[in-house]
């Protein structure tokens, strides 16, 4: 697709989270990756998309860090965080203009690795269809169920690991969220809220190195990847 034809997209990153499993002193989006914090690395690889004309950045009303960061306030619109995830994303869906911005990109803050050219591929397949798409990953790994004890072995046939971004239409994405969250649905990402209000959601597959900064060694994995890339 040409990329006259493409509409104005907004974009959401929520950026409200502590990270608790990093054991850091900071929000993990803070921590610093090759010079920079990795909500940076997030921000920049988004807004470097010509058809992204606003980002909602989404975060905690006493968030400390963020105007340290030098990350251009006029292609950003700040957004209260919610109590989870989920909610952040909804708040900032609630601002955003559907007949301007007539889809939506959502990307996690802590994924600083996604590769332009996935986002590219997933602009310009989402647009063919009518209920969006999201990059993932086929799993690779015998996948297991159990706590302390295996309990079965599940067949990795057609298993994804779902990463961001996730690209939908505004509208169709606000609606779902509101429905699943109002019939007490656990809404892990915008995938599963859109598959619960019946819309069938493509799946286009991303590079493996999109990883999400999760534990203190993604740090390392991640500084290892970026250097890859460059």
């Amino acid at each position: 697709m040409s990329s006259d034809v493409i509409p104005a997209i907004a974009a959401i990153i929520p950026a409200a989270g502590v990270g608790q499993r990093m054991q850091a002193d900071k929000p993990k989006q803070y921590l610093r990756l090759q010079g920079k914090t990795i909500l940076q690395h997030s921000v920049e690889r988004i807004l470097a998309i010509d058809s992204v004309s606003r980002l909602y950045l989404v975060l905690s009303d006493d968030d400390a860090y963020f105007a340290s960061t030098g990350l251009p306030a006029e292609q950003i619109e700040r957004v209260s965080g919610g109590s989870e995830r989920v909610h952040s994303v909804l708040n900032a869906l609630q601002l955003i203009d559907s007949e301007r911005y007539p889809w939506v990109l959502v990307h996690d803050a802590a994924r600083p690795l996604v590769r332009k050219q996935d986002i590219d591929l997933l602009i310009s397949e989402g647009l063919s269809g009518q209920h969006g798409a999201i990059l993932a990953c086929p799993v690779r790994d015998t996948m297991k169920r159990g706590q302390q004890f295996i309990t079965e072995t599940v067949s990795r046939d057609s298993l994804w690991h779902a990463l961001t971004p996730q690209f939908f239409p505004t509208d169709l994405l606000r609606e779902a969220i509101i429905g699943a969250l109002a019939a007490g649905v656990q809404v892990t990402d915008e995938a599963s809220a859109m598959e619960w209000a019946g819309h069938q959601v493509r799946l286009l597959e991303g590079h493996s190195d999109n990883i999400k900064i999760t534990r203190p060694a993604d740090l390392q994995l991640a500084a290892f990847y970026l250097e890859q890339q460059y």
